[in-house]
């Protein structure tokens, strides 16, 4: 039975995440530092010391999450425990390139360091005296019923498909307000804002994307020695020009995650552990498909379980 690797994206952090890791293995140790020098600043302070606002800001929190991501998988593969493909949820998917070996573990540093500030600039501009620009997760309505509703809202796009009865939605603080609003009238339960500080996965980030492209040109992508699959075709991704071009088009394009999962399931993968903070994509394998083995390994009890089965 083959194992995949699912890596979180941002939203998933909290205070102190990955300390444990770091506490107990020299390889994370190695990693902090690395991710240290390569964004210049100082991972473990922030990790170990900084508020949950601190770990928001989305120039910071991207290379603070793809480093818990990357020393999970490392505190893993110490035990033995090494994949047969990996994918990530959003910022996730750059933990599963390095991992995959299309991008070099220093330079996937740099590489979310300046995904992390273009998107802070461009979310930034679209920030009016009504309110900054967000997302939004729909609980409670089936995801194609929310997403009907939302289309016809000037300043919303649908941003991930999570699971058949969980849609996020970006747009901008006016957009979003008429969006919860008509969703709550239409029977959604619930409208919940999310930990992140822009309208990812969404046409709002264009002036990002443009410019994340271009900086792009100046690392290298090698090809997959490991399947690794992307949010936006959902299928596994064939050359590392491929996934240079995949970059961009992630930036403004939702993330397609139940069809990541069911073809991740179609593919063969009967083994599922979620390696970085939190459990969201725990949940979200279990609301889709409860029979397949989806289990947290993003804290050292966690990684303990998964090396005693």
């Amino acid at each position: 039975m083959r194992t995949c690797l699912l890596f979180p994206g941002q939203g998933a952090q909290y205070p102190r995440m990955g300390m444990d890791l770091w506490e107990a293995s020299p390889r994370v140790r190695d990693l902090f530092q690395l991710a240290s020098e390569a964004a210049g600043f100082d991972v473990k302070r922030i990790l170990s010391t900084g508020t949950a606002e601190d770990l928001a800001a989305t120039d910071k929190a991207q290379v603070l999450i793809t480093l818990v991501d990357l020393s999970a998988a490392a505190a893993l593969a110490e035990r033995g425990i090494e994949p047969g493909g990996c994918a990530g949820f959003s910022l996730g998917e750059y933990a599963a390139l390095c991992t995959a070996g299309v991008v070099g573990v220093e330079p996937v540093f740099r590489i979310v360091k300046v995904r992390g500030e273009l998107m802070e600039k461009a979310s930034r501009e679209l920030d009016t005296a009504g309110g900054k620009p967000d997302m939004a997760a729909v609980l409670g309505l089936p995801a194609e019923k929310a997403a009907a509703v939302a289309s016809g809202i000037e300043g919303v796009f649908v941003a991930n498909h999570n699971s058949p009865v969980q849609l996020v939605l970006s747009g901008t603080a006016a957009g979003l307000s008429r969006a919860e609003e008509r969703l709550k009238a239409e029977g959604a339960k619930r409208f919940v804002r999310l930990k992140v500080s822009g309208p990812f996965h969404s046409p709002l980030m264009e002036g990002a994307r443009a410019a994340f492209e271009e900086a792009l040109a100046g690392f290298i992508f090698a090809d997959p020695v490991l399947p690794v699959y992307s949010n936006v075709t959902a299928g596994p991704i064939a050359s590392g020009a491929e996934a240079r071009a995949l970059c961009g088009r992630q930036v403004v394009s939702p993330v397609r995650w139940v069809d990541e999962e069911t073809r991740l399931v179609t593919d063969g993968y009967g083994s599922f552990l979620e390696a970085g903070p939190g459990t969201v994509l725990t949940g979200l394998f279990k609301a889709l498909r409860p029979d397949v083995d989806c289990r947290p390994a993003g804290k050292l009890g966690e990684i303990r379980a998964a090396e005693a089965r």
